[in-house]
């Protein structure tokens, strides 16, 4: 099979497609031939070492295709997935190849209706919105939330997810080319990062009381602004550090800011179970299938362009989900169809 294989830490030159032996699966996996993976900043993070793991590796922890081989399941239980069966992915590495090899217990289904590659799209992202919308900070009606880089993937999801729950959003976005994504997921106002004062702007636009919740998957550059625009007893939530680590935060900080809470969560512990993976997949899917979150695709690129396709993601130009083709994409949907 062709994978993109990394065997040393650096930037996007050192993703290069190799020809590998076809995995088999063990007990309790799947082998999927992979249609489309999504390309995401932990691929980054991962790819330059700043999360290290053994070397050589492939990288590409979300992806959606079709099962074409199934492990023995363990102690004689059913399998989880059959021979032909759609399914998806996140957090799960190798996904940038042509087949894959993935717990059974990790992966779902993807409905009918849902093209693999947009299912490739959505879930990562869709899920990662899913639960800071309703479990990290519950948003509902008469909530007002601050959402970061609100034009990008994760961003849109949690717009237009805060939005569908009632809830009214302040998106940022870092040029003016991005503010028109932004509003059409639902934001209500767009502020531009180098140009407004965001703390100051979002006091204005609350009547002084500030946020209810600030999203923030930006991290250090963010941080200090993100604080300054909570209310009193509001959450800010960083998700995640496109833009650099946090630095060490003095506890005291948050009693003068309004003893507002701050939390570094993580969806792994949110899809901790099968049973709450498979509802929260479910549920994001269910969204795009009915139209109610329209999944924006910036870009789409082969395993051969995947420095490229991480060049194009880091260098924030890209407005939506980026992703990896293997080129069996097109034949897997026409012969499901």
């Amino acid at each position: 099979m062709r994978a993109v294989r990394v065997t040393e830490y650096g930037g996007p030159e050192v993703l290069r497609v190799e020809e590998l032996a076809d995995p088999l699966p063990g007990p309790g996996e799947i082998l999927v031939a992979v249609a489309a993976a999504g390309v995401n900043f932990l691929d980054v993070y991962r790819r330059s070492g700043i999360y290290p793991g053994p070397l050589p590796f492939v990288p590409g922890i979300e992806a959606a295709g079709v099962v074409t081989a199934v492990g023995p399941a363990p102690d004689g239980a059913q399998p989880r997935h059959r021979i032909g069966d759609r399914v998806a992915w996140a957090n799960q590495p190798g996904g940038y190849a042509e087949l894959a090899v993935i717990p059974a217990a990790r992966a779902v289904s993807v409905p009918d209706a849902l093209p693999l590659a947009q299912a490739a799209s959505a879930l990562l992202q869709g899920m990662t919105a899913h639960y800071l919308v309703h479990d990290t900070y519950p948003v509902g009606p008469g909530s007002t939330v601050l959402v970061h880089a609100a034009a990008g993937g994760t961003g849109q999801f949690l717009t237009r997810l805060a939005r569908l729950r009632g809830g009214r959003v302040i998106g940022t976005v870092s040029c003016a080319e991005k503010e028109k994504a932004a509003r059409a997921a639902g934001a209500e106002h767009v502020l531009r990062h180098g140009i407004d004062d965001i703390a100051a702007r979002v006091r204005e636009l609350t009547d002084g009381r500030g946020v209810d919740a600030v999203y923030d998957g930006v991290g250090g550059p963010t941080f200090e602004g993100s604080v300054a625009s909570l209310r009193p007893r509001g959450t800010l939530a960083v998700f995640g550090q496109a833009g650099g680590a946090v630095p060490p935060v003095d506890l005291q900080r948050l009693n003068t800011a309004g003893s507002v809470f701050v939390t570094r969560p993580n969806l792994d512990h949110h899809i901790a179970t099968p049973a709450e993976l498979a509802l929260r997949a479910a549920d994001v899917f269910a969204l795009v299938v009915d139209g109610r979150i329209d999944v924006h695709t910036g870009g789409s690129f082969p395993l051969e362009e995947a420095e490229e396709a991480h060049r194009a993601l880091e260098s924030r130009a890209s407005v939506g989900k980026l992703l990896l083709t293997t080129g069996t994409a097109a034949r897997m949907e026409n012969h499901h169809d």
